[in-house]
């Protein structure tokens, strides 16, 4: 089959390299290139943890996956830094691994091994001995040079149905294809719409911010939402580098808010919250990493299908991405039913 994939962050790029190595004819077009736009940045948290054993066995045949393309790559695309959950998602995580016989262990802020640049540790936190950081900038090198003249610089500006194949327009003219996968985060939805496929619209504003460390040695990732503090993932983004993202009421990330603001008032919020929480990080902020998300999504994804176009929607995406490639590849040269949601 020939596929066209839209959108070049890491889902688009593990999709239309499963593609590739299945024999069909792909091209990957994306307006900016690769891993520019939601999938930016020096690393993401992967973790086994959810809240279904229905998501932690997706993420442990994902994790299988990113072990495939670390031994591709002959380095580690996962650091083993482990992942710890605190505060209001730890008893519904630890009851979703245990249902899905997942390793994790209970540890208490006394731990030996806590290894978190915190003043004060939560009393009681779920450890994911499988979690870890992603190293983004190596997958996305490696996800590139798999699909070498695959992946083009493009615009994509109309989708448009011809009996049982597809027409994709760009600025380049028009490209026939049997087949095509939306996979354009922000961009899924206007182009989806236009096939007749709905994807949810509402979209937030996100920030995260990397600050120094004076903390040696591997730190773990780490997922908090203890109460009287705002909702946190943390990671290191590199040696000496620690990222915070933190999740605020629609208020302040509403889209109509609009980024400068949305910005400002996050960047306040992070700079006071490492001040008066973290030990050993530097509030002055090194970089900040802005994107959008989707509205009140949350983990998991979704398929949907119209004809020869498959849309993939989600939150969270980038752990599931070796996992998500096989997956959409089977979608979009198998078919599937119309609608499947991975929650």
């Amino acid at each position: 089959m020939k596929v066209a994939v839209i959108g070049a962050g890491v889902v688009g790029l593990a999709s239309a390299a499963a593609l590739l190595d299945r024999g069909h004819d792909v091209v990957c077009l994306d307006r900016l290139g690769p891993m520019a736009e939601r999938s930016t940045g020096t690393s993401r948290i992967f973790r086994l943890a959810h809240n279904s054993a229905t998501l932690i066995d997706l993420a442990r045949q994902a994790r299988a996956g990113w072990t495939r393309w670390s031994e591709a790559t002959g380095q580690p695309l996962v650091r083993d830094v482990g992942c710890l959950v605190s505060g209001a998602l730890t008893l519904p995580w630890t009851a979703a691994m245990r249902k899905a016989n997942a390793p994790y262990e209970i540890v208490g802020a006394d731990w030996a091994e806590l290894r978190l640049p915190v003043r004060k540790a939560p009393d009681v936190l779920l450890y994911d001995v499988t979690g870890g950081a992603i190293e983004t900038v190596r997958t996305g090198e490696y996800l590139a040079g798999v699909l070498g003249a695959a992946l083009r610089v493009a615009t994509v500006y109309a989708l448009e149905q011809r009996d049982t194949a597809a027409r994709v327009h760009t600025p380049d003219g028009p490209l026939d294809v049997d087949a095509v996968l939306i996979a354009a985060g922000a961009g899924t939805s206007p182009l989806a719409a236009q096939v007749g496929i709905y994807t949810p619209t509402v979209l937030e504003h996100h920030v995260r911010f990397t600050f120094a460390t004076s903390r040696g040695g591997p730190l773990r990732s780490w997922i908090d939402q203890s109460p009287g503090m705002p909702s946190t993932y943390q990671h290191m983004a590199g040696p000496g580098r620690w990222t915070v993202g933190a999740l605020f009421d629609n208020a302040t990330l509403a889209w109509e808010v609009g980024r400068d603001e949305a910005v400002r008032a996050s960047r306040e919020a992070v700079v006071d919250y490492v001040r008066e929480h973290l030990d050993g990080v530097d509030p002055t902020v090194l970089d900040e990493l802005y994107c959008t998300t989707m509205a009140e999504l949350g983990d998991g994804f979704h398929l949907r299908r119209n004809g020869p176009f498959t849309a993939v929607y989600g939150d969270n995406l980038f752990k599931f991405a070796p996992l998500l490639g096989d997956l959409l590849a089977t979608a979009v040269t198998d078919g599937t039913e119309d609608a499947v949601d991975y929650l």
